[in-house]
């Protein structure tokens, strides 16, 4: 029998709710309100009382409305036709829904029931499988879903009965499995799955080495990141984060994006739902949303729902990752996740810690970062998710307790800065406060080694102390003038801003320079670090300055002409006649 209670107090979103039976942590409740339900979720639990925070507004609540505890936690359904869709932080499919704005207590669900999938068996009648192993698979958006056993057996199972090949709905049976038992499990291509809790249906989880294209310059050449990685991009308003994780969704080399709008500003939510349906896909030449899951929660939804969103989104990543595929998970941003957090908190009247952000939020951000990798399947496959969140820390302030916590976790730091920015230095990401620790990995190291060249990791960490030693002799320029220090002073800054022109700045607007692969970022960099290598010979700074300009509008140039192109070739011989005129032999 499902337990019930009632209302007995009532603060904003947090509701005291005094119970008559057995509750447990996460489960989720509706409490009655003028005759609509609102979803509310327990985060504490003292002798009868539940504390539950409300996903929705609770204005006209009282006290003595009825609540009804459904013995379930916080979760999501899962299977074929997620792509393409615009959910809410609970899974609402907000294409479903009427209005401008979200009714209080309307709730539509993640699925059509009515479609019919084109399934094809992969499992056969004896075959032993496990949770999370492939029974058949049907087309997706021309990506291979895969129907897999339910995510909450245990044990190993034998195969029943399969389907023979053909047309069905999500929630007919496609196949039987038998328990160790004896007893038979009827599996459909649905699967719910608790938001709050990682999929762990794989046989391994190893570090991740494997290099993420993201077709980003200062990303791929300077700080990379790798598939199943984490990263975040902190920066103030204005910075260019919301242009930067659109680059990198739209070129990374994913099979899924997943893009969860976690808090943000109703503007920039509807510049991606407006944005993406129209942007086409690098890789396959059709639509990006066709492989794309937008969770979507601005900052004026309830609060509560924020903190949900970034936990709906990690799960139906994880879903998709159990499938073998690539998936690339947005947040942005995980400041308004935090600051839900510090809501709750507060109203628990808990023990703040920083910035009256809870005490245990380092714990919260690693466990949820943890969720992401790369995995070995139980048949061998392998799949990953990346997750790269943004920070908005206030004023752009990188010490406050968001940013200090988040990097403790992500191994992946993209820095953005305001003067850069102002400079229309883009992306803006600060070439010597970022850093990317995958490029320490020895598994990393050798992959680098092998597919692209050994000396890879040792020429980029030559550039990232170039660019340091510039910045240093910068700041000498600047209170001594630019008579105050000597010619070759000014030829290592020269040789760091050609550094910052040439590789650091992209322009994400131009067909050709806003995808660098991987080849071309290759002779780049050798072009670039022999030319920073090489001595050269000047009187005066005027010389220098104006030579290495010429250098710099060669360069670049040649990264808006076709790679190998005969512009392009014509353009390296320009470069090769400019060398010769300074460089000592």
């Amino acid at each position: 029998m499902a337990t019930k209670g009632f209302v007995k107090g009532i603060v904003s979103n947090l509701v005291t709710v005094e119970v008559d039976g057995p509750v447990s942590q996460n489960e989720i409740c509706y409490i009655s309100v003028g005759g609509v339900k609102l979803m509310a979720e327990v985060i504490k639990v003292i002798g009868k009382e539940a504390f539950v925070q409300v996903f929705e507004s609770t204005r006209g609540m009282r006290v003595g409305d009825e609540a009804e505890f459904v013995g379930h936690m916080l979760e999501v359904t899962l299977g074929p036709g997620m792509l393409s869709r615009n959910y809410d932080g609970l899974q609402n499919d907000l294409d479903k829904m009427d209005g401008i704005f979200l009714k209080r207590g309307d709730y539509t669900y993640a699925l059509n029931d009515e479609k019919q999938w084109d399934f094809k068996p992969i499992a056969k009648p004896g075959d032993k499988v496990m949770a999370g192993d492939w029974l058949g698979e049907v087309d997706e958006n021309y990506q291979p879903h895969k129907i897999m056993v339910p995510f909450v057996l245990e044990g190993t199972y034998t195969v029943k009965s399969v389907v023979d090949a053909g047309l069905y709905t999500v929630n007919q049976t496609v196949a039987v499995i038998t328990g160790e038992d004896g007893k038979d499990i009827e599996v459909n291509m649905i699967q719910k799955w608790p938001v709050k809790k990682a999929v762990t249906c794989y046989k391994e989880k190893p570090r991740p080495y494997k290099l993420l294209e993201t077709g980003v310059r200062t990303i791929d050449t300077i700080n990379p990141i790798v598939e199943g990685g984490t990263g975040f991009i902190p920066g103030p308003f204005g910075t260019g984060k919301t242009v930067l994780q659109h680059a990198i969704s739209k070129q990374a080399e994913a099979d899924i994006v997943i893009i969860a709008a976690c808090g943000e500003r109703a503007n920039e939510v509807v510049e991606v739902f407006t944005e993406f349906p129209e942007l086409i896909d690098p890789h396959t030449g059709r639509k990006l949303m066709e492989r794309t899951i937008i969770i979507a929660n601005t900052s004026n939804m309830p609060v509560a729902a924020r903190e949900a969103s970034v936990y709906t989104a990690m799960t139906i990543a994880e879903y998709y990752r159990t499938m073998g595929l690539k998936v690339l998970l947005m947040a942005d941003s995980t400041s308004r996740w935090a600051q839900a957090l510090r809501e709750m908190s507060n109203r628990l009247e808990e023990l703040p810690g920083p910035d009256a952000f809870p005490m245990d939020l380092s714990a919260i951000v690693a466990n949820f970062y943890a969720r992401a990798g790369y995995v070995h399947l139980n048949n061998g496959a392998t799949g990953s998710v990346t997750f790269i969140g943004t920070v908005s820390p206030a004023g752009g302030n990188l010490k406050e307790p968001v940013t200090e916590n988040t990097k403790k976790v992500a191994r992946c730091f993209y820095a953005l800065e305001q003067e850069r920015a102002d400079r229309k230095r883009y992306p803006a990401v600060n070439p010597i406060d970022s850093y990317s620790k995958y490029l320490e990995y020895p598994e990393f190291q050798e992959y680098i080694a092998d597919h692209i060249s050994p000396a890879w990791v040792e020429k980029v960490e030559e550039v990232k102390t170039r660019m340091l030693r510039g910045k240093e002799i910068a700041e000498q320029i600047n209170i001594l003038g630019d008579d105050g220090v000597p010619v070759e002073y000014h030829v290592t800054f020269w040789k760091s801003e050609l550094i910052d022109f040439v590789i650091l700045q992209q322009d994400a607007f131009d067909e050709i320079d806003a995808v660098t692969p991987l080849n071309r970022q290759e002779f780049m960099l050798d072009r670039i670090v022999n030319i920073c290598r090489a001595e050269f010979s000047f009187d005066t700074f005027q010389e220098v300055m104006d030579y290495f300009k010429n250098i710099i509008n060669v360069f670049k140039q040649m990264n808006y002409s076709v790679y190998e192109s005969e512009q392009f070739k014509n353009f390296n011989d320009q470069l090769d006649a400019l060398l010769a005129e300074r460089m000592e032999k």
